[in-house]
């Protein structure tokens, strides 16, 4: 008997458009000789999806024809399980219900990624892949991810949080706080997203202020690190949960600039990339794999990276990218992890040897487990707490009930 998945994917994020593709590229991998799989859009306005149509990356290039053709839906918790039930049925074409066995999100950003899914899931009881609702919210937040890995020991640059009304109300207090405690250059960006959606570097105090207010334009949170100016980046996976996990073979991104973009990711805009204008996700970002660096430091990267994942207690498969500083004999920092990556850096497991339709069913096993250990915890105690409430009347007045 097959395992039913619902992909979600979209949502209200910047990175809306970058999930699609992910989504997309993902149940086309899903081997359907195991699963049924059942696409569940969530548009940004929250109404959610489903269709054949939604298979076809094409058909997202008219959003408004493509969800015509699908149907609105929401799911409903009965004693047999979580089911997708469709709203605004036909009396003529009712839908059936169709249960889910496991929710696969394959989401990127805030309202989605950061734990808020996860929250979702745990709701209705429907085993889910990716990171819990703790170590979710702790990936998205870049403040609270390095208090994490400082507390742990583990090597993260040093940074300054501050929020958007602090910055309103005195910039010239905020910039002056900055550079006092990071200097330049330095890299803003908010603590939220992902996708480098809107970082930048800045190398002097007359360019702050800009890059503040392009941050806040972003999220309510922002974050000051001091930049490495000699640099390169390192990306490395994990798979797996807090019990057993495994590092893939190590990447390094080529960037056109002095950071990695959201062009140099998606857009196929890097120099090396050869997708130049189109777009598969993470996948059109040029990179060499495995990254150009010695068997010893990719072997420490690797060891930090499984370091990390234990660390917040992830879940499902992640990616970790990190800051070398190569003027400081390749000094390895974690600069922020992706708890739900872009393309589910399913090019770093295959280069590593593991089939991304192979990935998928070890990502299935390690929810499943997770679910079965949940379903073994105690969720309610014995107790006659409310044979004896009393509050002297049948009802509050001016109640309706």
């Amino acid at each position: 008997m097959k395992t039913t998945i619902g992909v979600f994917y979209g949502c209200r994020s910047v990175e809306h458009e970058v999930s699609i593709i992910s989504a997309v590229q993902a149940m086309n991998s899903i081997k359907k000789e195991k699963y049924d799989v059942v696409p569940v859009y969530v548009a940004k306005d929250g109404i959610m999806y489903t269709g054949a149509d939604l298979f076809t990356i094409e058909n997202y290039r008219d959003l408004p024809k493509l969800l015509k053709n699908c149907h609105q839906v929401t799911f409903i918790k009965t004693g047999e399980g979580v089911s997708l039930h469709y709203l605004k049925n036909g009396v003529f074409s009712k839908k059936k219900d169709v249960k889910i066995d496991l929710a696969f999100p394959i989401v990127h950003g805030t309202n989605c990624e950061d734990g808020t899914m996860a929250g979702y899931f745990e709701f209705l009881g429907l085993p889910y892949i990716s990171c819990d609702i703790i170590s979710a919210a702790v990936g998205m937040d870049k403040s609270v991810f390095k208090d994490v890995l400082m507390g742990a020991g583990l090597p993260t640059l040093p940074c300054y949080t501050f929020r958007a009304r602090q910055y309103l109300i005195n910039k010239e207090k905020t910039a002056n706080e900055i550079e006092e405690k990071i200097g330049f250059p330095l890299i803003i960006k908010p603590v939220n997203l992902g996708s480098s959606v809107g970082i930048s570097k800045v190398k002097s105090k007359e360019e702050l202020v800009n890059a503040i207010d392009l941050a806040v334009s972003f999220g309510d949170k922002i974050l000051a690190e001091k930049a490495i100016s000699s640099l390169r980046e390192i990306n490395c996976s994990v798979l797996g949960d807090a019990d057993d996990c495994m590092a893939s073979v190590c990447e390094e991104p080529f960037m056109q600039d002095e950071i990695l973009s959201y062009k140099d990711k998606y857009l196929g805009g890097s120099k090396g990339s050869k997708q130049q204008g189109s777009s598969k996700g993470m996948a059109s970002l040029g990179r060499k794999i495995p990254a150009d660096i010695s068997a010893e430091k990719s072997e420490e990267i690797r060891e930090i990276s499984c370091k990390i994942f234990k660390a917040i207690g992830a879940s499902g498969v992640v990616r970790i990218d990190y800051l070398m500083d190569t003027s400081d004999n390749d000094k390895i920092y974690a600069n922020e992890i992706n708890t739900i990556p872009g393309s589910l850096a399913f090019y770093l497991w295959e280069a590593t040897g593991l089939k991304y339709t192979d990935m998928i069913d070890k990502l299935a096993d390690i929810a499943f487990k997770r679910q079965r250990n949940r379903d073994n915890l105690t969720f309610t105690i014995d107790t006659n707490i409310l044979s004896g409430v009393s509050f002297g009347s049948k009802g509050s007045k001016g109640s309706k009930f």
